[in-house]
């Protein structure tokens, strides 16, 4: 059964994680560094910028094409993951910066744990009712 929603947004956020991945990789060329931050404080930012969108980008999506091959509404599904999305770029942008202030951080994990709590939800009372 095609998902083509759900294959955009993998898309999408696929090039996210590439996107943050490329600041790793480019950090760590420019400093030899070649495991971990190598006691960099912007090292472990980027690092872990990238590993938090690892962590969380699989469940949504897995979520999303469940929720899609269950028949929820288009517009649902859109709305939601361009929540996510948005979500995961403010906090990925706050990873990116040296800022010390956390309201992008904090601000993008509210998205995406409202946006990923709804899509739970959703599969939830879709099956049970």
């Amino acid at each position: 059964m095609p998902l083509p929603i759900t294959a955009f947004y993998a898309g999408l956020l696929a090039i996210w994680i590439i996107f943050l991945l490329f600041q790793v990789v480019g950090f760590r060329r420019g400093e030899g560094v070649s495991l971990g931050a190598g006691g960099s404080e912007h090292g472990e930012r980027l690092i872990r910028g990238h590993g938090n969108a690892t962590e969380t980008i699989p469940i949504f999506l897995i979520m999303l094409g469940l929720a899609e091959g269950l028949g929820t509404t288009g517009w649902l599904l859109h709305i939601l993951a361009l929540a996510f999305i948005t979500g995961r770029v403010l906090h990925g942008v706050h990873f990116l910066k040296a800022r010390k202030g956390i309201e992008l951080r904090f601000y993008g994990m509210i998205i995406t744990l409202l946006a990923t709590g709804v899509l739970a939800l959703r599969l939830i009372f879709s099956v049970v009712f």
